[in-house]
């Protein structure tokens, strides 16, 4: 059987941790940025945990 290969689309979205948590980037600061207040792109800028129900598939994706 062949080996499994990686998501080239997950593995440059999501990133796992020493402790083996998955992070990701939070969406909606790309562009149309002046409406934006600065107190919520400080929010969004950083990463955050992918939600519990993603986390299988996206495990599955990057084969671990």
């Amino acid at each position: 059987m062949p080996k499994m290969k990686t998501h080239k689309g997950a593995k440059k979205r999501f990133k796992v941790t020493g402790s083996g948590k998955l992070k990701r980037r939070n969406a909606n600061l790309n562009h149309i940025l002046e409406k934006k207040a600065p107190k919520r792109k400080r929010r969004l800028d950083g990463e955050s945990d992918v939600a519990k129900a993603d986390q299988k598939a996206v495990r599955k994706q990057l084969g671990i």
